[in-house]
């Protein structure tokens, strides 16, 4: 075997795949990883990120956008990518091979912020609230204060979790009404937690939501 130089045949649109990928094959499923090499292939070398419109990337992976949807999520809960206050998605420095460019995207205003942290809250079957005018003033102090989305989730997953487990122990209980009961656990979560915890609670979470019969039955219950 000669030494050769190697030549691309496409010497354009490729992409990195060195240690940060074989990171990557070892931590995701098959479906998580389909979509992450996906997002390298196709996301700004200088950001390391992309906007995904799930009918079109479900299209291209021959994937449902329910699989899309949960495969996204295991790139959140595994901190392979994180949501910008942009709508983007992005690739966390741990996997992505490139510097990245310096940009202003990440100090945008919090619109985009606060629209998809009332998202996240408004999921979980335990939350009853219109997302008031008291609730968006918290989410735009929470992006101030620089707390990420990914940990905004995380919090509002622990939460709803612990809500549940206090719901099914007692038999009966009230929803939550509003953001502010997540307050304490917007600074708990900021701790060095493994990412693997934060997939266990996702998990745990869609378990109990479909098994847990829901507020309206806790009333019926109580009037027999």
């Amino acid at each position: 075997m000669t030494g050769a130089p190697l030549r691309l045949k496409q010497p354009s649109g490729w992409f990195a795949a060195g240690r940060e990928v074989a990171q990557a094959l070892s931590l995701l499923s098959d479906s998580a990883f389909k979509l992450f090499v996906w997002i390298c292939l196709n996301a700004d070398r200088g950001l390391g990120a992309m906007r995904i419109d799930h009918a079109e990337t479900a299209r291209v992976l021959t994937n449902t956008e329910a699989q899309i949807a949960e495969s996204l999520h295991e790139l959140f809960l595994k901190e392979v990518c994180q949501g910008t206050v942009a709508g983007a998605i992005r690739i966390t420095d741990r996997f992505w091979p490139y510097q990245r460019a310096p940009t202003s995207q990440e100090h945008e205003t919090p619109t985009a912020y606060v629209s998809q942290l009332k998202r996240f809250f408004l999921a979980r079957r335990c939350v009853r609230s219109a997302f008031t005018a008291a609730d968006e003033d918290l989410a735009a102090q929470l992006y101030h204060r620089g707390l990420s989305l990914q940990d905004a989730e995380h919090a509002i997953l622990l939460g709803s979790l612990r809500k549940y487990v206090a719901l099914i122990n007692h038999g009966r209980g009230s929803p939550i009404t509003s953001l502010r009961y997540f307050t304490a656990l917007f600074e708990e979560v900021k701790s060095e937690i493994p990412c693997g915890y934060w997939a266990h609670v996702a998990r745990r979470v869609q378990q109990v939501e479909q098994q847990w019969r829901g507020f309206d039955a806790d009333s019926e219950t109580q009037t027999k």
